[in-house]
């Protein structure tokens, strides 16, 4: 039977999918915020991990969820038939594919919980396997399996439950692998087994080791197993494996007892139930726990809280709560209810980025954890409109990891603003760090109104690399701590103003011999990584450029608003504000890095601690005419036009000094990098946006995959980056990268060409959508591939300005310093059959639902403002244009708390 993908159910965002197992890859999530990670298949394959080095199950990449035979797994031996998995992971099983004799299985889903179903036609029996992650304080996973009997015979069973226990680091799945499993000691409980390992092993240093993995069952009822298989070879047997075990196959009694302990084995969690006869319409079901605890389990607690139908009933309930009120913060309603459903999925990606981080799903088998410098800043785009409570603690936090040259760490603890000196005598520069800082607090000021937040202090982050990266400060130990002194041993901080005033002006002077900010280590494409020395990223060139305006404005908002006249900064960083002491020529790029070095100099070990008082008149000017002074430059030296008559923005410049872009023997070479900060930031004006579109279109739209993120170069690029070792079509090397093709469509949206903008985002909806060539569940991958499947499902920075994008620009709903602004750009198509589309957000913390009527079905360009209502009643207007208009916070503040208010919109 084939796959005829996936289907929603019903308005809360859960799926089904018949013959899941026909598609190869898929994967689904499985969290909690007490930090159990898990990733399941359709056929129950996956990992399960609290952490780099406390994995329960083996670490997985994408090709072991079909390579290897360690899985999940839950056997009935029915007699008179033999060996049978009702998850679908056995040898008869799996040999039966492609042969026209395979089960039928279905899968469905929700938030966060996945179900199986399957039947075996020759006996009758049916299983039903759901699993989750419950929401309580445990690194817990729960499997319900229930057996029915849809024959009209009595069936004869004995089931078994048989869940691999790796129990250690990843870094020991190749690394001493057997030799790490003679440090196992196994202990066989009443419900279950415990891996508690005795050393943490590393050649460095072994260490005593607390944490304990256990698989714990039970019948319904809270009934014990029979009992006990702990480990792995006499489980499978001499010859045998773990989709065709012995003691399944041959139906052996099971070979230990509760109270045995055993030691140096690889262990399994295979837990044998009593025999039963099942009579025709009878059900049976099983409750399985997999734990990851900080010492040996608690058993009493855990069998009470987790080892029944009812309380795993109870706690799937609890859980489906839990993620559905999350996930109701901010939803879509429009003329595309599939479509809006899917965008579901996508507001819970950046939720899921901040639990898993970076790794811990199979297609991200890289790190150790956590996440990077360029993730807290994005994923705090997505939190500011789900979780906005905890955004300015978090801002505030980050803004830890600056290092006084402007820099930042790379290596971030697991707590806000815990950042970790890096001992690997690798430093990386990313020239782009400097650039999302400001963007995110930018949009937390315009959501809040905290103007305040400006005169923060914080401290800043200091470990034995200086001149961003570029040395080593040979006098620097980590017992130093990892905060930056002044010169008289105490802790320094300066305000959050005075760390993104660092962060952009390093960047303005530290250029290459084009005048633009040096590529140094990569920029947002951790690909382009082989032009330290004289590559230049003039993409992001342009984003410090809007940055520098930007910071601009939003200072003369303060002194407006708030009566601010003078700022104070480090007296080291007056010579970055150049116009206000001496004036450097901009032209000049060796007058622009000496001035630099001398800055460097300056910071390089401590800073005095003195303060400067400067008018924020002053300060205004200087960052104004440095934006303009770039803005200039590149529409004169990077606005290029090839022989075809295209034209658009050059993007970089590779290590041999060479303008990257632009007609070459291989063909055109543009990069889509290139194009969106210049549009998104204002730098071409609205003519070059146009002839911008039209290039990209001829040489990076393809109907297959949609907006690519680069032409084909044709050739390695040993001067440029490793994107370019990777086959044309794949990740950064041509692919469609989600994160920039959604940032194209922003920007689009931003400038007013929101027909463009909108193609854009409904390619990424209709290729991620297209089940049949995707090959991906509901939600945004980090990129698709030439072949049209997508890749790396779920953590992906895309899903935070995806969500951001459909709120502020296709809906229009945004803050300005506080103000709700409802500016909406949206296509007739997105309007329902009532003439309506709908948002539920939270803006100055009230929960709101805002409907746009156009009963006209009018396009956008045609339909404006007409009137607006606040719970059906006329509402005091801050501003009202036909375009755009602006309540008050303060109107808003005045509402009464946890409850809905209605906004209506009137459009004609």
């Amino acid at each position: 039977m084939k796959s005829t993908g996936w289907k929603f159910q019903g308005n809360q965002g859960v799926f089904s999918l018949n013959m899941p197992e026909h598609n190869s890859y898929l994967y689904f999530p499985l969290v909690n915020e007490a930090g159990m990670m898990s990733a399941i298949t359709p056929n129950l394959h996956g990992e399960i991990t609290s952490s780099h080095n406390t994995f329960l199950m083996s670490p997985v990449s994408v090709e072991d969820l079909h390579d290897s035979k360690s899985a999940r797994n839950f056997w009935v031996y029915i007699d008179g038939y033999g060996a049978w998995s009702a998850t679908g992971n056995s040898a008869r099983q799996n040999a039966n594919r492609f042969m026209q004799q395979e089960e039928e299985s279905e899968l469905e889903a929700g938030f966060l919980w996945h179900k199986l179903k399957r039947i075996n036609r020759e006996t009758g029996l049916q299983a039903e396997v759901t699993s989750f992650v419950p929401v309580t304080d445990d690194k817990i996973e729960l499997m319900k399996v229930k057996l029915t009997n849809t024959s009209d015979q009595p069936l004869k069973l004995t089931p078994t439950a048989a869940i691999p226990l790796y129990g250690r680091s990843a870094d020991d799945l190749r690394d001493h692998r057997h030799v790490t499993s003679l440090l196992h000691r196994i202990f066989v409980h009443r419900k279950g087994i415990e891996v508690q390992p005795v050393l943490s092993f590393d050649e460095r240093g072994h260490r005593i080791n607390q944490v304990c993995y256990s698989v714990l069952g039970a019948e319904a009822d809270g009934a014990e197993p029979a009992g006990y298989d702990p480990v792995l070879e006499e489980f499978i047997g001499e010859g045998g494996a773990l989709d065709w075990p012995e003691a399944v196959v041959a139906n052996k009694k099971a070979g230990a007892a509760a109270g045995d302990t055993l030691e140096g084995y690889e262990a399994i969690g295979a837990l044998r139930f009593h025999e039963l006869q099942l009579l025709p319409g009878q059900s049976r079901a099983y409750v399985i726990a997999m734990v990851i605890s900080e010492d040996r389990i608690e058993s009493g607690r855990l069998d009470e809280t987790y080892l029944s139908e009812k309380s795993f009933d109870d706690l799937l309930k609890q859980n489906e709560n839990y993620w559905n009120d999350k996930l109701a913060t901010v939803s879509f309603h429009t003329g595309d209810q599939q479509q809006d459903m899917w965008m579901k999925w996508v507001t819970l990606q950046p939720i899921l980025r901040r639990l898993y981080g970076n790794s811990f799903l199979p297609y991200h088998d890289y790190g150790r954890g956590g996440r990077g410098w360029r993730d807290l800043w994005q994923d705090c785009l997505a939190l500011m409109i789900m979780e906005p409570s905890e955004v300015r603690y978090l801002l505030l936090n980050n803004y830890a990891g600056v290092r006084m040259d402007g820099s930042n760490a790379t290596i971030i603890g697991t707590k806000p603003g815990e950042f970790i000196a890096d001992r690997n005598n690798i430093p990386r520069v990313w020239m782009d760090h400097g650039a999302w800082p400001l963007m995110t607090t930018l949009l937390y000021i315009n959501q809040s109104g905290d103007l305040d937040f400006l005169k923060q202090p914080q401290t800043y982050f200091r470990d034995v690399f200086v001149k961003r990266c570029q040395e080593k400060d040979s006098h620097w130990l980590p017992e130093n701590g990892n905060k930056l002194l002044t010169v008289n041993g105490r802790v320094y901080e300066g305000t959050i103003l005075e760390h993104i005033l660092l962060q952009n002006l390093v960047p303005f002077f530290n250029v290459g011999e084009h005048n633009n900010i040096k590529l140094e280590g990569a920029d947002w494409n951790d690909g382009l990584d082989l032009a330290p020395g004289r590559g230049e990223s003039v993409a992001f060139t342009a984003f410090y450029a809007s940055n520098l305006m930007q910071l601009a404005d939003v200072l003369l908002a303060w002194q407006e608003n708030h009566g601010v006249e003078f700022i104070e900064i480090a007296e080291e960083m007056a010579v970055l504000l150049d116009s206000l002491t001496t004036p450097a020529s901009y032209e000049d790029v060796k007058g622009k890095l000496e001035l630099l070095d001398r800055y460097y100099e300056s910071v390089k070990v401590s800073v005095t601690g003195n303060k400067l008082k400067l008018s924020l008149a002053d300060v205004v000017q200087d960052l104004k005419l440095k934006a303009e002074w770039i803005i200039q430059h590149l529409r004169r030296n990077e606005w290029i036009t090839n022989e075809e008559g295209y034209a658009w923005f050059n993007g970089y410049y590779n290590n041999d000094g060479e303008r990257v872009e632009g007609d070459f023997p291989h063909g055109v070479r543009i990069t889509l990098t290139g194009q969106v900060f210049a549009v998104m930031g204002g730098i071409a004006d609205d003519d070059q946006v146009s002839r911008i579109t039209k290039a990209v279109d001829r040489y990076l739209k393809d109907p297959n995959i949609g907006y690519r993120l680069n032409s084909n170069f044709g050739e390695i690029q040993q001067n440029l980056g490793r994107a370019f070792g990777f086959a044309f079509g794949h990740k950064e090397n041509g692919a469609m990268f989600s994160h920039m093709s959604v940032m194209y469509a922003n920007a689009l949206y931003k400038r007013g060409f929101v027909q463009e903008g909108y193609e854009v985002l409904q390619s990424i909806y209709d290729l991620s959508n297209d089940f049949d060539r995707s090959r991906m569940y509901p939600g945004i991958p980090e990129y698709i591939n030439e072949k049209g499947r997508g890749m790396y499902p779920y953590l992906t920075g895309s899903a935070s300005w995806l969500l951001l994008t459909m709120l502020t620009e296709v809906f229009g709903v945004k803050g300005n310093l506080g103000h709700l602004r409802l500016e909406p750009k949206l296509r007739s198509s997105q309007f329902g059959a009532d003439g309506n589309a709908v948002v539920d957000t939270r803006f100055a913390d009230q929960q709101l639902q805002i409907v746009y009527s156009n009963p006209s079905g009018l396009d956008y360009g045609s339909y404006g403002i007409q009137s607006i209502t606040l719970n059906g009643e006329k509402v005091q207007l801050r501003s009202i244009t036909r375009g755009a208009a602006e309540v008050d916070r303060y109107t808003l503040s005045a509402l009464s708390m946890n409850e809905s208010h209605i906004i209506l919109v009137e459009l004609a």
